[in-house]
């Protein structure tokens, strides 16, 4: 072989000539799918950097317009739209969600993502998307255990995900601080505090993390430096009691109160309705085999672990709010010691954004697997997510699957402190942040939300402005459950 022939390309340009170096036509590598385009900052032609693009996106949607809430014509009342979410679910159960609903303003807000989504159908956005949450109320942050067993903080609620607008999540988050501080009984100006600096918290982090190597934004926020980096030392005392709940807050914990022998060498669970209760022979067979095809969509380096479990046990226990009234298993398992492992097999509903994405100017994704779906966004939007994560199917219903208890612990945002609530609207703006720039470019949002508090205002004043029309729908909704228009079950 000559000497040409084995050059690197530069040398063989040279030597093809006359001696003088001979540009190549065209790009030495091609482009690959999937990979960004390199690009020349000597390039007069290329496009402007995402930053410049961001910032030119403020001449079409200024971000003082933020502050706007023009409800759309056809708005269902509140009692409807909570009738309308109701189908589908299992019947009985529908009253404990009503009640729960019924309970106050924020539990209202936390039961009727699908409703606030239709209202933000008319709000502006930039035409930017993320992976959204969907459901970013204050109360959907909060510890849960890693694989090596230490506490991580972040989002943990994905049910309603979907890309989308970014400002839809920022908007939700910031009305549920206002309605979380009205019920701990902080002043108004301390609650439209608490959103404007939920807002402010989250546009300065996606300008950190705007600056920062890839690599480095993507892991960014270490849960040691959240609290320093979001001002929050006022909820130190607060995280340290939630942290020590969570420690033991394990599927051995769950199990040693809601387990029994079995008379077989086992354990099963003991009724305790209407919460938890034990389902017939064929519904416990029909969980139990959906786990089979649950194990193709873990990890296959998680396969081996799972594998030195039996399954024991399975039984009905109603979640949440806005969940409460979807199937919801738990399913016991044992290893050879007879140490418990609980996952929970949670059905995986559509999307309640999804029907309103189009008229915002989105596409509906195609959905294979609406449990794949919930499962594919929780691992876009967290730092370190379950390492049990899965779905299946049981009986042509979609479901996902996780560790149940998982060292899980949360703040409840309506019993802060008043000089808490900013401090925790900082730190979940922050982890909402962190969370989109994931999927989106953080320099596009960075570059749009700018140095100054524009955007924090008006994001503030629409939070008021919404929490005050979620103040009248919940009080719509108690009024029906008082003549009976509606059927609620209180305290459950």
């Amino acid at each position: 072989m000559s000497d040409i022939e084995t050059a690197v390309p530069e040398q063989r340009a040279a030597k093809a000539g006359s001696g003088t170096p001979v540009a190549e036509a065209g790009p030495r590598l091609p482009v690959v799918p999937g990979f960004a385009r390199r690009t020349n900052p000597e390039d007069r032609s290329a496009p402007p950097s995402p930053r410049a693009a961001g910032k030119a996106l403020r001449r079409r949607v200024p971000r003082t317009s933020h502050s706007s809430l023009v409800l759309p014509a056809g708005r269902p009342d509140a009692v409807r739209a909570v009738e309308e979410s109701n189908q589908g679910r299992v019947p009985g159960l529908t009253p404990i969600r009503v009640g729960r609903m019924a309970a106050t303003p924020f539990a209202f807000l936390r039961g009727s993502a699908g409703l606030m989504a239709h209202d933000l159908v008319g709000t502006p956005v930039t035409g930017v998307a993320a992976q959204l949450c969907g459901d970013a109320h204050a109360a959907n942050f909060g510890l849960y255990g890693d694989a090596r067993g230490s506490l991580v903080i972040d989002l943990n609620d994905f049910d309603e995900t979907v890309a989308g607008p970014w400002e839809w999540d920022l908007k939700r988050l910031a009305t549920s601080m206002v309605l979380a501080g009205r019920e701990a009984g902080a002043d108004e100006e301390t609650c439209r505090r608490g959103a404007y600096d939920t807002v402010g918290a989250y546009r300065r982090t996606m300008r950190l993390l705007a600056r920062m190597p890839a690599l480095d934004a993507w892991n960014a926020i270490a849960d040691e430096e959240l609290v320093s980096h979001a001002d929050a030392k006022d909820l130190l005392g607060t995280l340290e009691r939630v942290s020590e709940k969570a420690r033991n807050n394990t599927s051995a914990r769950f199990a040693a109160k809601s387990t029994e022998d079995s008379g077989d060498g086992g354990l099963r669970f003991v009724d305790a309705p209407p919460v938890l209760r034990r389902v017939p022979d064929a519904e416990a067979a029909a969980v139990a085999a959906g786990l089979g095809d649950y194990l193709s969509t873990v990890s296959e380096d998680r396969a081996p672990l799972l594998a030195r479990y039996a399954i024991h046990d399975v039984a009905f226990r109603v979640v949440g709010t806005g969940s409460v009234g979807t199937r919801s298993y738990v399913v016991l398992l044992l290893d050879h010691r007879g140490e418990p492992l609980v996952l929970q097999v949670k059905e995986a509903r559509p999307s309640v954004l999804a029907p309103h994405l189009p008229a915002a100017g989105f596409d509906v994704p195609d959905v294979v697997h609406e449990g794949r779906r919930v499962v594919l966004g929780q691992k876009r939007m967290q730092v370190v997510s379950d390492i049990l994560l899965g779905w299946t199917t049981v009986e042509g219903r979609p479901f996902q699957v996780r560790q149940f208890r998982n060292r899980k612990g949360s703040v409840d945002p309506a019993a802060l402190a008043a000089d808490e609530v900013d401090d925790y609207g900082r730190m979940t703006g922050a982890l909402l942040a962190r969370a989109h720039a994931h999927s989106a470019d953080p320099r596009l949002i960075a570059g749009y939300c700018g140095k100054n508090d524009e955007l924090d205002e008006a994001v503030a004043a629409f939070a008021v402005t919404y929490a005050d029309r979620t103040e009248a729908d919940h009080a719509d909704l108690v009024r029906a459950v008082g003549t009976g228009r509606i059927a609620a079950e209180p305290g459950v």
